[in-house]
């Protein structure tokens, strides 16, 4: 079989036609691969109440000659992730801190640089648009996608309202906080391998709901592109044991500029109503270090009440 990706990118880009039996598979095998690879198929199918010829079958299904060749597959996968901290240590082990320094930053610039020339300039001014006329707008990224899924919640809440933060280790509270999604909708999905399967699932009832699904991710092959009609690609390689997400966050970067130049007065207006808010309730008590003026300011009206 030619391998072209890793086993759980094989996994995902099946997912959306696998039948239940076959995706409650998926699942065990995404969420629990450390004790899945150790098991045969008669002990996987024990586990999860289902006969072996249907696991046997879930790995033909996804290509392989059988569930031997699948089992491999997994470990070597297993196997290579266990290896990754060996692999650093190799690679940057008689390295000196400013040399590791340069050589990550360099390869982060690399990244922005790929994701510029590859970039669909179509496919971005798509999603400004979606995003800016949705009537609500869901945002999902989980585990190391979680921040990048906090920061572009962050901003489009103070570009416009109804943005809904989706965060949970539930895939049925996931469905439940998104019940109501339809076509006047739209989902961004975050997701850079190994891709979330519980973010796979939310963009498919998106996209069974008709609202409008964008995926900010990492290649064409990814399986996020199967319910979606705006892909925004941004590069995001392992140069360690932990995820590159520079060119991710450049890309929201973007995003929310974009956004901000086709609404400047309501963005103006927001904030304004934003800072009026927090000094008539003093959400931040005078107390923050502002640099506007020649010098910072760090008094406290409160400090008077304090002597």
């Amino acid at each position: 079989m030619e391998n072209r990706y890793d086993i759980i990118t094989r996994i995902n880009e099946y997912y959306g036609r696998m039948s239940k039996s076959q995706k409650a598979i998926a699942d065990f095998i995404s969420d629990h691969y450390g004790q899945a690879v150790f098991m045969t198929a008669a002990k996987m199918g024990e586990t999860l109440g289902i006969s072996e010829s249907t696991v046997v079958r879930f790995a033909t299904f996804v290509g392989y000659s059988g569930y031997p060749e699948f089992q491999r597959d997994l470990e070597d996968w297993v196997q290579n992730k266990i290896n990754s901290v060996q692999r650093i240590g190799a690679k940057y082990g008689r390295s000196s801190q400013s040399e590791i320094l340069t050589s990550v930053l360099t390869a982060d610039i690399e990244k922005i640089k790929d994701t510029i020339d590859n970039l669909d300039s179509a496919a971005f001014e798509t999603a400004v648009d979606i995003i800016l006329e949705a009537k609500n707008v869901y945002i999902m990224g989980i585990r190391s996608c979680a921040p990048l899924a906090d920061f572009l919640q962050f901003y489009l809440n103070m570009i416009r309202g109804n943005v809904i933060l989706l965060r949970t280790t539930s895939v049925s509270e996931t469905f439940e906080q998104m019940i109501r999604i339809d076509e006047n909708d739209a989902i961004i999905g975050i997701s850079f391998p190994r891709y979330s399967m519980r973010t796979l699932k939310a963009i498919e009832f998106a996209n069974d709901r008709n609202a409008k699904v964008i995926t900010i991710t990492d290649s064409v092959h990814s399986p996020m592109n199967l319910y979606s009609s705006c892909n925004l690609l941004a590069r995001s390689d392992m140069v360690s044991i932990v995820d590159s997400l520079v060119a991710p966050l450049s890309l929201i970067n973007a995003l929310v500029v974009a956004m901000c130049l086709k609404r400047p007065e309501s963005v103006k207006l927001n904030l304004k109503n934003l800072e009026n808010a927090w000094n008539n309730y003093q959400v931040y008590l005078n107390d923050e270090i502002n640099f506007i003026d020649e010098e910072p300011m760090l008094y406290n009206p409160l400090w008077k009440e304090e002597k």
